[in-house]
């Protein structure tokens, strides 16, 4: 591989991953958040990065030393443990895609005046004609590096003509005047929840970024790809902010629309359909293909042709969405199951960190191991207190 390639394959996945936790989810968290706390959100934010570091060079560089995806790892710390993983991540991965798709949609509504069915269609055409290009990883890495990059500069825009208090959000983003632990770990989970930590991971893998003699670009990617989200969050926080504090209340149906509009008018509404459109296909991207690659597992076939399953996953995200809209009920229990899939998964990891039949005599850092179990800690915390309030509201 020359550096050239390595460069595009990190970056690649760098913004695979990041652009995959901006999805419809992460604009709205982000606004409903920034409603409730002000300029002390940015110490959430500043946790929550920390935190999200934790867990991901954890799991990347164990994917990368062992040379092994998300599911085989489990497999290996416990038989079977692996088609558990595969399971619920693929689960999940389908709930939030249908969700994903529809963000799509409501994206082209927004920016074009489109039914947002036809939007979804859009969206899901868009994404399936990716996979279908005989580079579709080349066409992936550029299709997320670009869009991704989009999205931060116009959000960008509309922070500077929201005008926040800067100042104010640097102080509190250092010394809050209230923290919210319960919005702490819920960033966390948007971010590096379910399969999204694992889309770079298992796109290093597929790209050949792996062993002991790449943990450097390894970890500097990983690091990347939460920079890259983190800005993004930092960005739209500061733009909301500025709209809050002048006095304004966001509508609570479409928080994040009405920011892009109060800032800018008519022309940010526009934007805020763009961005949204951007981040339901990326979101989409990285759904399927992550998803895809927990079920290469099952049978050899799936591995053999890959691009074709990733296909019919968006097929599938797509025509539920487009016949029936979002099962509620079922993005309810994903999500609830979905905030348990970390800790799973993350300790899975840590365990596997420290089996010489795994990672061989690759020596895992202690305060790496540290950091990763105070993450499952809390987030199998927030996973079992939000399964516990999500399933009585389904019956």
């Amino acid at each position: 591989m020359t550096p050239k390639e390595r460069l595009s394959a990190m970056t690649g996945a760098a913004f695979l991953m990041a652009t995959s936790a901006i999805g419809p989810g992460f604009l709205t968290q982000t606004a409903v958040f920034t409603e409730q706390l002000l300029a002390s959100f940015g110490f959430v934010i500043l946790a929550s990065v920390l935190l999200d570091i934790g867990a991901q060079i954890n799991i990347w560089r164990i994917i990368a030393v062992s040379k092994m995806r998300g599911q085989e790892i489990a497999n290996a710390v416990l038989p079977g443990l692996g088609y558990v993983v595969a399971f619920f991540i693929v689960l999940g991965g389908l709930a939030f895609n249908i969700g994903n798709v529809a963000g799509g949609g409501l994206g082209v509504n927004a920016l074009l005046g489109l039914d947002t069915t036809v939007g979804a269609v859009m969206t899901g055409v868009i994404c399936i004609f990716i996979f279908l290009l005989k580079e579709a990883n080349m066409a992936m890495d550029k299709i997320v590096r670009y869009l991704g990059a989009l999205m931060i500069l116009l959000t960008a825009y509309v922070m500077f003509v929201s005008a926040p208090p800067y100042s104010e959000a640097a102080l509190r983003t250092f010394v809050p005047i209230e923290v919210d632990f319960l919005a702490i770990i819920t960033i966390v989970g948007g971010t590096v929840g379910g399969y999204i930590t694992f889309a770079g991971g298992h796109r290093l893998l597929d790209a050949g970024i792996t062993g002991r003699e790449n943990l450097r670009y390894v970890t500097n990617t990983a690091v990347t790809g939460i920079v890259v989200a983190s800005i993004m969050r930092v960005i739209l926080f500061l733009a909301i902010l500025g709209v809050v504090s002048a006095g304004f209340a966001l509508n609570p149906d479409n928080p994040t629309a009405s920011v892009f509009q109060i800032a800018a008018g008519e022309v940010g509404y526009r934007i805020f359909g763009l961005v949204l459109w951007f981040a339901g296909i990326t979101s989409v991207i990285g759904a399927a293909y992550t998803s895809v690659s927990f079920l290469t597992t099952f049978h050899p076939s799936i591995e053999r042709n890959k691009n074709y399953w990733t296909v019919g996953f968006i097929v599938f995200s797509t025509t539920v969405f487009a016949l029936i809209g979002r099962p509620v009920a079922l993005l309810l229990l994903a999500g609830a199951f979905n905030g348990l899939i970390l800790p799973l998964t993350l300790g899975c990891i840590l365990l596997a960190a420290h089996r010489v039949s795994i990672v061989g005599e690759y020596k895992h850092p202690v305060w790496m191991t540290v950091f990763g179990a105070i993450v499952v800690v809390l987030t199998a915390y927030l996973g079992i207190r939000t399964l516990t309030e999500m399933i009585p509201q389904l019956f």
